[in-house]
């Protein structure tokens, strides 16, 4: 996934003089085209959402300004707007200036102050931040903690909220705080429930204890807040207490006593989130609730194949998942499982709980179409295995047929297609490098060379990438087979003539994707040393690379060479 920027409460020493700077910079490298640059500002700038290249730069009135930089950097960091950002800025200074006992600096209200960095990221990332500034601010004004019923809940302080309710009862359901929430949601969004290693997740722990004096006062299982989407126009939708418990906390406990009292599961959060973790506790508690819609099903389903979760899979599977199921992104769980190179293995879960391979997804595609352009000639062979007739009756069916037998490596088929139709080879050609490019990262190795064998320039590029695999656009076969640390591929693509020192958008070579695979990415479970020694045989720089990298085999290489 793309890297998020350091969030300044995690960064010590950041100022807004430094965050100006560098505003004005993305400004200069946006009028200067800089492919990553304009990847952010389409990431986070709501008015240029999937706008092209030309769009943001364009010299005229609504084309790109400093404003819209400053913008781009605090929603980056987290904030809606620019002031609030600098807001946020002048609170840290002033938490810094605290941490020297001797200091005289003070805060003007640390009560709302706790609340804000005791609950989670509203604007940005709900699962970052840290405790650290909540607990500086008890430790100097330790009146916080029972200061009221949102502190004790956010503490899970479950005497003083029990003392506070019998005063008076309506504090059950009362906003409050700095965010004018009740005392419920700042209890689930609590960043003490998803980091206070301290407290087990257990369904008597004091969260759940305290929840459960709430929900008896009158809290509804149904509370939260209310967040904008960056749609055009915006869109409100509610971030609900379930969502906290299951999709960030993913507090079992918790998500029991909700949809024991009511809690709906049907938003547009939590059975996205949920399944972001190889503990399906939850993902069961949801499914065994009987609560769950088919579109939550369906989500379930889609997100554990975003995992590559067998255990996850099947559990949605024999839960009622429909694998047919279209969902908002106009694709089924089943055709997103091969949008996300999937292993033959959940493919085939799939298809045994029913999934229509001739089904078409938003781009007028279905499963053998998918399959042959995602290189994946195992998922061919596995459905002509179960009777599927190849179907491939799209606008251009002679091309998806020549792509087709490139997926299943039948070089002479292939040769034979461009034969009877000559236009298939510029064709092919034209669609080079997202094709080589989506080979390496399957592991096709026969796929990639009956592609090299039509002609296609090891070289070529994939304008487009993928941002879910972290690969920018513009990217070469041999920067993905790097990063998928698909070995073979590798070897194959350097003995073909790659260039071993081609960089992607983010000025990455092929060595620095290599190594961080073995380090820091999902495909550690695969890692050797064996793309890391070619690519050094072969001439790569090591610029970039920092000893050590944490996998010694590599390290031994990189000295050595």
């Amino acid at each position: 996934m793309p890297e998020l920027p350091a969030h300044p409460s995690s960064a010590r020493g950041s100022n807004l003089a430094q965050y100006k700077k560098q505003a004005k910079e993305l400004l200069r490298a946006v009028e200067a085209r800089n492919v990553d640059a304009l990847d952010r500002v389409r990431r986070w700038h709501p008015r240029f959402r999937n706008a092209p290249d030309d769009g943001i730069a364009a010299p005229t009135l609504a084309g790109f300004t400093l404003s819209d930089a400053q913008l781009v950097i605090a929603r980056a960091h987290g904030f809606p707007s620019w002031p609030k950002f600098g807001a946020h800025l002048e609170t840290l200074n002033t938490l810094r200036a605290l941490e020297d006992p001797s200091t005289l600096a003070d805060l003007r209200d640390p009560v709302s102050l706790f609340l804000e960095f005791a609950s989670v990221e509203r604007h940005g990332w709900h699962g970052s931040g840290s405790l650290q500034q909540a607990d500086l601010i008890r430790s100097r004004y330790p009146h916080v903690a029972n200061a009221n019923i949102y502190t004790a809940a956010v503490l899970a302080d479950e005497p003083t909220v029990r003392t506070l309710l019998a005063r008076d009862r309506a504090l059950a359901t009362a906003p409050g705080g700095p965010f004018e929430w009740d005392a419920l949601t700042y209890l689930c969004f609590s960043r003490y429930l998803r980091l206070d290693k301290s407290r087990p997740h257990s369904e008597n722990d004091a969260f759940v204890a305290t929840a459960r004096v709430l929900l008896d006062a009158g809290a509804s299982a149904n509370t939260g807040w209310m967040e904008t989407t960056d749609d055009d126009p915006p869109r409100p939708f509610l971030e609900s207490v379930l969502y906290a418990a299951a999709g960030l906390a993913r507090h079992p406990g918790l998500t029991q006593l909700l949809l024991e009292c009511g809690a709906d599961p049907n938003d547009e959060e939590t059975c996205y989130h949920a399944p972001e973790t190889y503990d399906n506790t939850v993902v069961k508690i949801l499914i065994g609730s009987g609560r769950c819609n088919e579109r939550s099903l369906a989500w379930l389903a889609a997100r554990k194949a975003d995992w590559h979760d067998e255990k996850g899979l099947l559990l949605a599977l024999n839960g009622g998942a429909n694998p047919n199921y279209m969902t908002q992104w106009k694709h089924t769980p089943f055709q997103h499982s091969i949008r996300r190179d999937n292993g033959l293995i959940l493919i085939e879960m799939f298809l045994d709980h029913g999934a229509d391979p001739y089904l078409r997804n938003a781009d007028g595609r279905n499963a053998f179409q998918m399959a042959a352009y995602h290189g994946r000639g195992d998922i061919l062979r596995n459905l002509e295995g179960r009777g599927f007739a190849p179907n491939y009756d799209g606008p251009r069916p002679d091309l998806d047929a020549l792509v087709a037998a490139c997926a299943l490596a039948d070089l002479a088929r292939a040769r034979a297609l461009i034969a009877a139709t000559p236009d298939l080879q510029p064709q092919v050609l034209q669609i080079g490098g997202a094709l080589l490019a989506h080979f390496a990262g399957a592991a096709n190795l026969e796929g990639v060379r009956t592609l090299l064998g039509l002609g296609i320039p090891v070289d070529a590029l994939w304008p487009e990438g993928d941002p879910c695999f972290d690969l920018t656009r513009n990217s070469t076969a041999l920067l993905v087979a790097a990063w998928r640390a698909n070995h073979e591929i590798v070897r194959e693509l350097i003995a073909r003539g790659a260039n071993v020192n081609a960089t992607d958008a983010r000025n990455r070579t092929p060595l620095q994707l290599a190594v961080k695979a073995c380090v820091d990415s999902y495909w550690m479970r695969r890692r050797q040393p064996d793309s890391v020694a070619a690519l050094l045989a072969a001439g790569a720089t090591k610029q970039g690379i920092k000893l050590p990298t944490g996998y010694d085999a590599i390290d031994v290489l990189l000295k050595a060479s």
